[in-house]
């Protein structure tokens, strides 16, 4: 096989409390065409900003070069052509699509027959936590963590009735910036909230019990450090929440915001817009295939 496209799903993390671990993987898309060539190292042929295109490669490369040094496969020279409706730097998991696709193209063309659990160890080592590329590679909703250096995740799917109001502003915020705002250490109260928040969540999910996410996005967590980069978080959650939203949060570091709800999403999509009119709105669902490869 000398060419592929892996077809990877974006994806929201944290859901509130759930940091580093929750992750639900949406109807946005990231395409990986990947084609051997003669030349060595990996050639990004995509017609992209200048001011992405070192690191989106820098990006590639690492997942590249980490793919031949664990699957002992001889390396080769590949060519990538990005396509897809993503937003960068949004909390939507964009470099997690990019490494799961380059990744499980890869796998294809060198016949490496590494798991999805494998390659899931691998994104992980390079995301640095597992809750946007488990979506990516599994789908649906997720669990994960690292437990003895091996990723595991827990998926479950998700209904079309659900929809996710997801409202994108017009500015990026990167995940280091954001990182930084949060607490070295928390309070045996805010902990517990966290974990038990989390909890429910999972729960709800798990047994598509959506009902009961209405008032289980509290979080404590991060939602509150990294609020003053979107300032009208609240607002815009409030919003949504009083036009019939299950609940809403921050998605990922941010700064796209997401409202859950089973009805109306029109009218929860029209009030999130109105706390923020300058931004994109998208109506999506969750994507339960995780990536395809053609």
């Amino acid at each position: 096989m000398d060419q592929v496209t892996v077809k990877v799903p974006a994806s929201t993390s944290n859901l509130g409390s759930g940091f580093d671990t929750l992750g639900l993987a949406v109807s946005l898309y990231t395409h990986v065409e990947v084609r051997r060539v003669e030349a060595a190292g990996i050639q990004l042929t995509s017609e992209l900003a200048e001011s992405v295109r070192p690191q989106l490669l820098q990006l590639l490369s690492e997942a590249g070069e980490l793919f031949f040094q664990t699957s002992k496969i001889s390396q080769f020279g590949v060519e990538v052509r990005l396509s897809g409706n993503v937003p960068i730097a949004r909390g939507l998991g964009y470099s997690a699509t990019l490494r799961v696709g380059l990744l499980a193209a890869l796998n294809e063309l060198s016949g490496a027959c590494l798991s999805k659990e494998r390659l899931l160890t691998l994104a992980t080592s390079l995301e640095r936590h597992p809750d946007n590329a488990s979506p990516s590679i599994f789908g649906g909703f997720t669990v994960s963590g690292l437990v003895n250096g091996e990723a595991r995740c827990l998926h479950f799917e998700v209904p079309e009735q659900l929809k996710l109001v997801t409202l994108v502003p017009n500015f990026p915020i990167s995940t280091e910036q954001a990182r930084k705002l949060m607490p070295a250490s928390y309070s045996k109260t805010d902990a517990a909230h966290g974990l038990n928040r989390a909890a429910l969540i999972t729960a709800a999910f798990a047994g598509k019990r959506y009902e009961a996410l209405r008032g289980v996005f509290d979080d404590k967590i991060h939602q509150p450090y990294r609020q003053p980069l979107i300032p009208v978080l609240h607002k815009v959650i409030a919003a949504g929440e009083g036009a019939g939203a299950l609940g809403g949060f921050l998605s990922g570091s941010g700064s796209a915001i997401i409202c859950l709800t089973l009805e109306e999403p029109q009218s929860v999509a029209a009030a999130m817009q109105r706390t923020l009119p300058d931004s994109q709105l998208l109506l999506l669902t969750a994507d339960n295939a995780g990536y395809t490869v053609s």
